[in-house]
């Protein structure tokens, strides 16, 4: 076990032997469980709205230097870049734009695969590795591309470089790009950049110091690119953080909500991510293997900071978004490979049977009555997990396990993890879970994308091919109607929070933005007066956009609406 958790060697690292019979039984439903969810997948709306704005701006003339998204540069030009590569239709590009993603978790999974031969068995590397891979691809829609998600890729390089290379200060180097792009991401990614040295600092501290010292200065270095490269960027830093209502600089600290939000919080994201309710009792097998007191408590206090760290991320943007708390489900992922690769004579059995189950969990949970869709409900099973895992190192400790046989019992494990790995994709399956309530399903999301298309494309047909459009719309109409916009605000997101928060008026990006509904105002308007409310938002906007456009009266089945450009404005 000394090469688990310690700075022992690679040499004393035993080896698993390999056999091509067995590893199939993991490999071809693991595959098919990504196909299956490449194919079928379909973007959310934070991705489709990025997209759109990067699409109809490009088309507006402006890169994605220049075009706002509510993301920082980095992220937008690594979604842009992705779409670059695609073609055909929307359902196609959406396919490959996700492929692309998947082969690059895969190989962000495969470095850290072989950065983990260093210092692991073959058995410990590959479920550690395969799982954290695994998780990244099959993770729930709402997580995939997201710019956290994008982060903990990058994160996984970043590990991966710190512990494969084989000297220190040149691995520190390498590393240092994956981690500072990590940050980079949003920002509040500098949360999963710095868990991830943390793990690096549980294998190896030195290498781990190096880490940290050369990525602080590289993160600040590519921050510094971004604000040169985008004459924008120093403003959009500073005006995004204040047009999120939610922000806990704006509703202050309450410890009792914030505390019985955070516990319906982790119970949900578990609904979606079952390996989350698995990570306290994979961290009691890695604990209950470690030799001495000191080094216990030391894991205990990394693991606590990651966990709180993770929470805090969420609680400070106060949106209790999923997608927020992605990186400790990675962690999770990653964790339960190395509690169940590394028993010490066969894989935790108990442990290993919850887990196999628990893939059943987001399906059952979603068709399980209303009063049993509840956090309580969900913290009962991680109760279980807890108290598998407590059996499983008592057995353990008392060498009761059979010893191990090799690849049969790593493949059996690694099987019961792509399992539970696999349970968040099936159309039954959750899609969105708020305070124990399962609010829609996979299939039912589909079906409400596909609702969204055909509206969007009765829209699209109203305005004349190759029209300019001011968008007072959400990004999902702006993807699917897809003309190009007229400024670089291609979605008035600083217009539309002006609904909830009168002083983002006085923001300068609000102004810029404003100006581009009555300087050289496009012909067309797409107005949702759910989501923009024009009697909400700053009078003086409500003013000029009634001074420039001509929209239909309201209406109960008129939710979205093309409006034209009055004669004589310019």
């Amino acid at each position: 076990m000394a090469t688990v958790l310690s700075d022992a060697p690679a040499a004393s690292a035993p080896r698993v032997r390999r056999s091509p019979l067995w590893w199939p039984v993991v490999a071809v439903p693991a595959a098919a469980a990504v196909v299956y969810t490449v194919l079928t997948r379909r973007p959310t709306g934070d991705i489709r709205y990025v997209l759109a704005a990067l699409r109809t701006g490009g088309e507006a003339g402006y890169s994605p230097s220049e075009v706002f998204t509510h993301r920082p540069f980095f992220y937008r030009w690594f979604i842009a870049l992705l779409d670059d590569i695609t073609f055909g239709g929307v359902v196609v590009r959406e396919t490959v734009m996700y492929a692309a993603g998947t082969l690059l978790a895969a190989a962000a999974a495969y470095a850290l695969y072989q950065a983990l031969l260093r210092r692991l068995t073959g058995r410990e590397a590959a479920l550690t590795a395969g799982a954290t891979g695994l998780l990244m691809i099959l993770t729930p829609r709402t997580d995939f591309l997201q710019p956290e998600w994008a982060a903990v890729v990058l994160a996984v390089f970043g590990v991966a470089a710190a512990l494969g290379v084989a000297r220190p200060w040149p691995a520190a180097l390498i590393s240092a790009l994956p981690f500072g792009l990590a940050v980079m991401m949003k920002y509040s990614t500098a949360s999963t950049a710095a868990f991830g040295i943390l793990l690096v600092y549980v294998v190896d501290r030195g290498r781990a110091m190096r880490v940290a010292l050369v990525s602080v200065v590289g993160a600040v270095v590519l921050f510094a690119l971004s604000v040169l490269a985008g004459s924008h960027e120093w403003q959009w830093t500073h005006d995004m953080p204040l047009i999120n209502q939610s922000a806990l600089s704006r509703t202050g600290i309450h410890p009792a909500h914030l505390f019985a939000q955070s516990v319906d919080f982790l119970a949900d994201r578990s609904v979606l991510s079952p390996v989350l309710l698995l990570l306290p009792g994979a961290l009691l097998l890695l604990l209950a293997r470690v030799r001495g007191r000191g080094r216990r408590v030391e894991l205990l206090v990394i693991a606590l900071a990651i966990g709180c760290g993770s929470l805090a991320v969420v609680i400070v943007q106060g949106n209790w978004f999923m997608y927020h708390a992605f990186q400790l489900t990675v962690v999770a992922a990653a964790m339960w490979g190395l509690a169940v690769g590394g028993g010490r004579r066969s894989i935790p059995r108990c442990f290993g049977v919850v887990s196999l189950l628990f893939g059943l969990l987001p399906v059952l949970y979603a068709q399980a009555p209303t009063g049993v869709q509840r956090p309580a409900t969900i913290w009962a099973l991680g109760l279980v997990a807890l108290l598998a895992a407590a059996v499983d190192a008592w057995r353990e400790s008392r060498g009761a396990d059979r010893v191990s046989r090799g690849v049969l019992s790593a493949a059996i494990a690694a099987l019961a993890g792509v399992v539970c790995l696999s349970g968040s994709m099936w159309p039954g399956s959750p899609h969105l879970v708020a305070h124990g309530k399962v609010g829609s399903t996979n299939a039912s999301f589909l079906r409400g994308v596909e609702r969204k298309q055909d509206h969007d494309r009765q829209l699209r047909e109203q305005i004349p091919d190759g029209a300019r459009v001011l968008y007072l719309a959400f990004g999902d109409d702006v993807y699917f109607i897809d003309h190009p916009a007229q400024c670089r605000y291609p979605i008035s997101t600083f217009l539309q929070r002006s609904r909830f928060l009168p002083d983002v008026a006085d923001l300068k990006s609000f102004k810029e933005n404003a100006d581009c509904v009555d300087h050289n105002p496009a012909p067309y308007a797409v107005l949702d007066r759910v989501w923009f409310k024009p009697g909400k938002v700053d009078p003086e906007l409500r003013r000029r956009i009634s001074a420039t456009y001509d929209c239909p009266p309201a209406n109960g089945d008129l939710k979205i609406v093309v409006c034209k450009r009055k004669s004589g404005t310019s």
